[in-house]
């Protein structure tokens, strides 16, 4: 069997190694990653519409660096997630550390999912809804991730 470039009869390469699971996963945190770039850039309503904050989304009126920093780190951070799943998915180039990465990214999309349903009665500036929501998107993106890291953890 082969783990890595196979060639079939019509002479095109497949990577068999592929990870679909972690093809969505990679794509699922491209996805949060440009929606918070586009906080950045449709600012103030963008910020009240996913649930930021009043304070963030006032901050942003008012021209302020601060939601900007916060939001550019948060988008980073889930552009790096995106790369180690597609890296371990067989689309990119192996990622250091990609393991402890994928066992870390996971864990965190599965606690955050998880705490979040526990901020419902004291939402700290955010709505319940924001919490609701926000906690299952978590939840399901770090299925998705635990699914594609089983299934690839012995090719990693």
């Amino acid at each position: 069997m082969c783990n890595e470039v196979c060639k079939f009869n019509d002479g095109m390469a497949v990577n068999r190694s592929m990870n679909i699971w972690l093809i969505i996963a990679g794509v699922l945190s491209a996805i949060a990653a440009f929606l918070h770039l586009g906080c950045i850039y449709f600012g103030a309503q963008w910020y009240r519409f996913f649930g930021a904050g009043e304070h963030m989304a006032m901050l942003a009126e008012q021209g302020s660096i601060e939601p900007v920093l916060i939001t550019a780190a948060i988008a980073s951070v889930l552009f790096t997630w995106s790369l180690y799943a597609f890296s371990a998915a067989g689309l990119i180039v192996k990622l250091p550390l990609i393991r402890t990465a994928l066992l870390l990214i996971t864990l965190i999309y599965l606690v955050r999912g998880a705490a979040g349903f526990m901020l419902i009665q004291h939402p700290m500036g955010r709505s319940p809804d924001f919490w609701v929501w926000s906690s299952l998107i978590c939840l399901s993106f770090g299925v998705v991730h635990l699914i594609g890291l089983k299934k690839q953890w012995k090719n990693l």
